[in-house]
């Protein structure tokens, strides 16, 4: 693939990286067992891997534009030193001490030199399930892009790739016509520059808005901030990261759904909310006087959008109802705020702050990323992000996929993020969190299937039901 620069808002990921704070989205795949001894698909994977071809770029700097880096094909691009095999204990819970060893691997930030990427063959006993975790840089992909990139680990999207004819290559674009050269500017020439004038206007124009709004909102949150309340989500890093995941019944959220409207992503926020509010009854922890904040990532891709990668989505703020005992009350007040946040749009509204850094030039983002990293902590508390799975049954070497566990990178100043993914009838969840302020981030994990239970007895019990 020829190089391109990277876009803004990947650019600003890439700065915002820190040693105590790397920048990368995360999976772990659990897979039933493979015949034989799992660790002979390291080759498979390795090669499946090598097969896509953003997996062999790296970040180079640039002159120009000032401050800007580009994606170039890695010239000595080995694949083997992005996969690698690590081998549990046989006599031990597999899942429990993949997901252990997941968050370790959590830790580490990945090389800068190389293609930004990681992959991890987890195996056990011969005969066992085994897992695998990726690990790709935020610059790389958003959440959906990042499902795309590493799908092609899986049989079917593998097939797929090597069957496709060039038939289904786009037809190649057909030069513009250039207008003759003038030293007079013609009308062409007049109606080009004031079409590039106006159109940055207008981005200088939605730049100021979104602005307005991130700086509103950040000034809002100040004058509400509980300095006793949630102690642990606003708790200094320590660098590390642990990581729990739980698995919904996706039926069980389609049937609160259907009772009270809204959407299945509604409920799952609820569920959220009641969850860290049974976590911080359960701790001894007071609720707090404000409620915690969510940033809740929103695509901006179109259907039907070109393929390409890199990030292209926006955010809404929403303020999680802890204070409220009554499981259907909190679900309500959900839908309300995020029927406030559609109504805005995902590009003005306050926590479009992913579409304020798309307007900035390379420049700010090479020298003020990194100084308005700790401005996360201002606006939220925590991240809850819904990715979504291709629908089909998924496979490697033959073995069926039996969950993925997205996760989410933790912002300069927070503590915890929520990752979850519907498959197979279920909503795999991802919990990550810093090891440190949340070292019981099981009882939370766990907190979510009470929530969803005691949200499911109130709907039956609820008129209309």
């Amino acid at each position: 693939m020829s190089s391109e620069l990277l876009a803004p808002l990947d650019l600003a990921f890439w700065h915002l990286e820190s040693a105590g704070h790397p920048m990368h989205l995360g999976a772990l795949a659990r897979f039933d067992p493979a015949p034989g001894d799992p660790a002979g698909l390291l080759p498979l994977l390795a090669e499946r891997a090598a097969a896509i071809p953003r997996l062999r770029t790296r970040v180079r700097d640039v002159l120009l534009p000032v401050g800007g880096a580009r994606w170039s094909v890695d010239k000595s691009f080995d694949v083997h030193r992005h996969v690698h095999h690590l081998r549990l204990p046989e006599d031990g819970d597999f899942a429990a001490e993949a997901t252990r060893l997941a968050g370790e691997l959590m830790e580490r930030p990945l090389e800068r030199g190389l293609p930004p990427w990681e992959m991890y063959l987890l195996t056990g006993a011969p005969g066992g399930p085994f897992a695998v975790l990726v690990k790709l840089h935020h610059a790389l992909a958003d959440g959906m892009r990042a499902v795309a990139i590493g799908a092609g680990i899986f049989d079917e999207i593998a097939d797929a790739r090597t069957g496709t004819s060039t038939a289904h290559r786009a037809a190649p674009r057909r030069p513009r016509p250039v207008p003759p050269r003038s030293w007079l500017p013609g009308p062409w020439q007049v109606s080009g520059v004031a079409d590039a004038v106006r159109g940055r206007a207008e981005d200088l124009g939605r730049a100021l808005g979104v602005g307005a709004s991130v700086l509103g909102a950040s000034v809002v949150r100040a004058g509400r901030h509980d300095p006793h309340g949630t102690p642990a989500l606003a708790a200094d890093s320590s660098g590390t990261r642990r990581l729990a995941t739980a698995e919904l019944d996706l039926e069980e959220v389609r049937r609160v759904r259907r009772v009270s409207g809204g959407t299945a992503n509604d409920v799952l926020l609820a569920v959220v909310a009641g969850a860290l509010r049974h976590w911080l009854l359960e701790r001894g922890d007071p609720l707090p006087a404000a409620d915690p904040c969510a940033l809740v990532p929103v695509s901006r891709r179109r259907p039907g959008s070109p393929p390409d990668c890199g990030n292209k989505f926006s955010a809404y703020l929403l303020d999680l109802p802890l204070g409220d005992p009554d499981p259907l009350s909190r679900l309500a007040a959900v839908r309300r705020g995020m029927d406030r946040n559609k109504a805005a749009g995902p590009s003005r509204g306050p926590g479009a702050v992913a579409v304020l850094a798309d307007q900035l030039p390379p420049l700010a983002h090479r020298f003020g990323t990194p100084l308005a990293g700790g401005a996360a902590r201002m606006l939220f508390d925590l991240l809850v992000t819904n990715v979504p799975l291709p629908r089909s049954t998924l496979s490697l070497a033959g073995s069926p996929l039996r969950a993925l566990y997205p996760m989410a990178p933790l912002a300069r100043g927070q503590a915890l993020a929520l990752a979850m993914s519907p498959y197979g009838g279920r909503v795999h969840t991802g919990l990550v969190a810093d090891g440190r302020a949340l070292p019981d981030l099981d009882r939370l994990a766990h907190a979510l299937h009470t929530e969803l239970a005691e949200l499911v007895k109130a709907t039956d019990r609820s008129p209309g039901s």
